[in-house]
Parts: C-alpha cells; structure tokens; sequence
C-alpha cells in the first residue's frame, strides 16, 4: 500500500465481517498506525441470518479491534443513511425503476461523510475491505476489477470519483475469499467464517416491498397488467414488487407464450408485459454519469448492465449534463432503469452511469 510517508495513520472501514477485519489486520501488520471504524446505520429492524450492518456486526468489530489491539469508534450515521439510502431506496422503486442501494451507501455514505470523517481523525487514507484493485498510473490511480473475477465489486464502486479514489486504498484486490479468511483463521479472529453479507441490508427478511409501501404507499396501489398494445391481462398489487425482466409472480395463465415484465410505468400504476423478444434491446440512454478515465477510451469498450452479467462489447458516447449513450455489440435481456451501466477497458473501470431507458 501507498499512503504519504509522513502519514502512517489509516482509518479501516470495519463492518464486522471477515473482509474488512483482514483489511485492518493486513495494515497493522504492515506498520501502519489503525484506526478502526464502524457505521451504525440503522436499529431497530430485525435482520436475517447473513444480513449486513446488523447490531450483531458492531460488536464482532469491537472483539477484531481489540483482539489486533487498535482503537475502534462508531459513528452514528443512521439519520443521514436513512435520507441518503433508505429514502432513495423507496422513492426509486416508486418511480417503477430498480435500484442499487450500494452504490448508493458507497457513494453517498462511505466514500463521502466516512471519507470526511477519516480526514478528520488525521487519516492518510481509508482502506475498505472491497474486491476491487487500486493501481497506480502516470495519470493518476486507476480503478481496476479485482483479481479474483468471483469476488470482483467494481459494479457497484463506479460512482467513486477520481479524488476519493486518491485517498482510498483496498488491500484485498489481489486476494481470493479462501485466502483471506485463512488469515483471519491464522490470527484468531472470531469471525473467520462468518458468513457473507447480502446486499440490502435494512430490508427484514429480504422483503423489500413492505420497505417501499411504509415509505411510498402509492407504489403499494393495485393496477392492470397489460401487454405491448394495452389490453388488460390482469391485476398486481403494486409496482414496487415487480422489475423489468421479471417473470414469476404475475399471475397471468393461459398464454401462448412465456411473459415477462418489460415496463414499469409508475405513474397509471401499469405494469407492461410482452415476450422474451421484447425485452432485448441495444441503445441504453444513460444519466449521472461519472468518469474515471477519458470517456474517448469508451468508444470501444465492454460494458456491465447488472452486477452479475459479464461485460459485453460496446461503445459508449458522452453526451451533455452527464449522459451517455451505449450501443451493445449484441443485445442484452433486461435492461432495467435505475440499474447501473459499467464500463470497462479490460480490468480497468473507465467509468458509469444510472440506466435512464433502454
């Protein structure tokens, strides 16, 4: 790791888990003076088994601060999580799009108020336990996928800018998940096997539509369910259970063929099916794009239009007020708005943006 020699002081981002107590662990024993940190952000919600964040994980990174002897604080961030995460969270799905409140806890959260809060405890840098590489180029760090392509989060780490990226550092890009907890196993961390978070970790028992009704009970109000030409097929119960792509649970028999969600329109509380075929498509209209690299590099690149697809050929235009146009190579099934468009130059991520429409 690289930190400015005058400053040997980082803050490790702690979250309980097995990845970011083998973060601090790898940095105390590289010399550097640690300082461990964890986010309380939200209480009260009762978690399932394998949740993140839950109370459960402040207390196993207190037991990993004090077994690596380093001082550990927790900041109460529940408030500005709840307005930041939670509510966008909500309001997304209202907006019949489907969200990543990852990306948005990474950067609205931890690589923004954390960061400032690193900086505040006279931090040379914040270390997360991310798979994701950081390499350092003539013209600044790069953001590269991780070693380990099974373990890789880059999707969800796009919206990094390149100055919060100058002060990060992620010491378990080059590792494999086997790897790292037989270090924890090897230093006697109580959370060696302890099990890998999932990605919504404020939604009870994975049912994240009684979240999005509580916050936004017009996304629980029942409409038709039509296809392509706006004939009636059916009745739902609220858009926020359903994203493009989506097959179960709708409820419709006796058609000729397979259906499939391919529009969510929020506003007549209608939910659009039609065929397989319908769901293809090769132009994606992005918004809020972020670049980490010159966007001319993305005219011939690879992009990602869900965490767990491959990247795929494409070309990427820059366009005005942070937009983007993508033209796929090959179309892609399902291409939800609200998701995020990833670009990639081999490893590297060039950059990002919020799927407005396909």
């Amino acid at each position: 790791m690289k930190v400015p020699v005058s400053n040997k002081r980082i803050v490790a981002a702690m979250s309980g888990g097995v990845d970011s107590s083998v973060t601090a662990a790898l940095l105390k024993r590289d010399g550097y003076e640690v300082i461990g940190v964890t986010l309380q952000l939200y209480s009260g919600v009762p978690q399932r088994k394998g949740a993140c964040c839950a109370g459960q994980d402040i207390y196993d990174a207190g037991r990993v601060a004090e077994k690596l002897a380093i001082p550990h604080y927790v900041l109460d961030y529940e408030e500005r999580f709840r307005a930041r995460v939670i509510a966008d969270f909500a309001e997304t799905y209202a907006r019949g799009e489907t969200p990543i409140p990852c990306v948005r806890c990474n950067q609205r959260i931890k690589f923004a108020d954390l960061m400032d809060s690193a900086r505040a405890l006279g931090a040379g840098a914040l270390a997360t336990g991310h798979y994701v590489r950081r390499l350092e180029a003539p013209g600044g760090p790069e953001l590269h996928r991780a070693a380990d392509e099974s373990r890789d989060q880059s999707y969800f780490l796009f919206a990094t800018t390149a100055e919060q990226l100058a002060f990060l550092r992620f010491p378990l890009g080059g590792m494999s998940k086997p790897a790292v907890r037989a270090i924890a196993a090897e230093l006697g961390l109580g959370n060696a096997e302890k099990p890998d978070s999932q990605d919504i970790c404020f939604v009870p028992d994975g049912t994240y539509a009684e979240v999005v009704r509580k916050l936004k009970p017009a996304a629980a109000e029942p409409g038709d369910i039509v296809d392509e030409k706006g004939r009636v097929l059916g009745r739902h119960e609220g858009v926020a259970g359903f994203t493009v792509g989506q097959r179960k649970r709708l409820g419709l028999a006796g058609s000729d063929e397979p259906l499939f969600v391919v529009e969510l329109d929020a506003a007549r509380a209608r939910i659009v099916v039609g065929p397989r075929a319908s769901l293809r498509t090769r132009i994606i209209s992005l918004k809020d794009v972020n670049w980490l690299a010159d966007p001319l590099l993305a005219a011939d690149c690879a992009v990602k239009v869900r965490s767990m697809r491959p990247p795929v050929p494409a070309a990427v235009s820059a366009g005005p007020d942070g937009t983007a146009s993508v033209e796929l190579r090959e179309p892609e099934e399902a291409v939800a708005p609200g998701q995020a468009c990833v670009f990639y130059k081999g490893t590297r991520v060039l950059g990002g943006g919020w799927i407005a429409r396909p």
